[in-house]
């Protein structure tokens, strides 16, 4: 049972981005992005107005937070050192940043953007206003392969995932409403999960649980974004699921065609189209196969059965950290699948009427793959009656 990270992983991290910074002419590398600094350091907080910069030299690592945010990484023994600012628009987050950065002796950094991200109304100076600033997306190009630690927190997630699934298909009935039948579900698997992992369990939510699962139904699953109509269900309606949980940051993911009650012929015929071209994106996958070829697959097999102009999307993307990563799996990627990517695999059809699609996490092995997410996908299994 995989819990949180090892901390031996984040030394590897940041082992390897000194390894990239020492091939630059750079003194320090910077990130300002919320993930990435989660990703080397574990500081984990909410990308607002108010900036955030990490600063990685050769021999120390230090940040830059608002005030708001000092005793939350103060505790981090991987930050040698933390700097503040006391808010945003008052005070100067990019000039405290530079700061530190000259404090480390750096005077040209490469950094994941030349400044902070213009959310939430914020609007500050260039970094490059100040120093020598080259762009580099170190780790964002890391995040690609996951180690077999990160591997298990996905499969973690994906096992509570599963259970937040059978429960909401457990709760689902002709007169319920969906968003009450969502709440539900996430709540029982949170709580089953909170209380099966206790104290090992690596906070990441703020005042929700860590599963959840839910669903759209009827019209709206004609739209591969649908949102959640505000109707009961009715005999007949189609339901697309999504079900995830969050493991010390990794997330899973899993979605099901659902039916309540008796599917229609027609619902039973896109149904087996759509898990058709996901056993075919699955087969086609592994080790050095280009990401092209996957959807390629896929799209030949729509074209066979006369139905690509029921095709909205690609057939998937990595995962992990962030809900969708690169690679995706589309025609117009040149990357290659390897050892340690973790994909979503969700091709979908779409008619005026309603919309099938199931989404698996899969696993790229040394040697094939591995499917983390194992809800059943047959038709009779995504029956709901009674």
């Amino acid at each position: 049972m995989a819990t949180r990270l090892p901390d031996a992983e984040f030394r590897l991290r940041l082992d390897a981005v000194r390894g990239r910074l020492a091939d630059t002419d750079a003194d320090a590398a910077v990130w300002f992005g919320a993930t990435s600094i989660e990703y080397l350091t574990g500081f984990h907080h909410i990308q607002t107005e108010r900036p955030v910069a990490l600063a990685v030299a050769p021999d120390r690592v230090e940040i830059t937070v608002p005030r708001l945010e000092v005793e939350r990484v103060e505790g981090n023994d991987r930050i040698d050192a933390v700097h503040s600012y006391f808010d945003y628009p008052g005070g100067k987050p990019v000039e405290t940043a530079v700061g530190m950065l000259r404090g480390l002796g750096a005077e040209s950094v490469a950094a994941d953007a030349d400044g902070a991200p213009g959310v939430m109304g914020y609007e500050g100076p260039a970094l490059s206003e100040f120093l020598d600033v080259e762009t580099q997306d170190w780790v964002a190009r890391m995040r690609w392969a996951k180690t077999d630690a990160e591997i298990d927190l996905i499969r973690e997630s994906a096992k509570w995932a599963n259970l937040g699934h059978r429960y909401l298909a457990e709760y689902t009935a002709v007169g319920a409403h969906p968003i009450t039948v969502s709440q539900r579900a996430s709540t029982d698997a949170s709580r089953a999960m909170l209380d099966a992992l206790g104290s090992e369990y690596a906070v990441r939510t703020r005042g929700d649980g860590p599963v959840h699962a839910g669903y759209i139904s009827g019209a709206e699953t004609a739209l591969p974004h649908g949102h959640t109509p505000n109707e009961r269900l009715s005999e007949g309606d189609v339901l697309i699921t999504g079900a995830t949980a969050n493991v010390d940051g990794y997330r899973s993911e899993l979605e099901r065609t659902m039916f309540v009650g008796e599917p229609s012929d027609e619902d039973e015929h896109y149904f087996e189209l759509m898990l058709e071209a996901q056993t075919v994106a699955i087969d086609a996958m592994g080790p050095g196969v280009p990401v092209s070829r996957v959807d390629q697959a896929v799209w030949d097999y729509f074209k066979e059965q006369g139905v690509t102009d029921l095709a909205r999307h690609h057939v998937g993307h990595n995962v992990g950290m962030g809900g969708h990563e690169p690679p995706y799996v589309d025609r117009g990627s040149d990357a290659e699948m390897a050892p340690g990517h973790v994909y979503t695999i969700e091709p979908g059809l779409y008619t005026d009427e309603a919309g099938y699609r199931h989404s698996d996490t899969v696993a790229v092995t040394e040697t094939g793959t591995e499917s983390l997410t194992y809800f059943p996908r047959d038709l009779e299994s995504n029956v709901v009656r009674g």
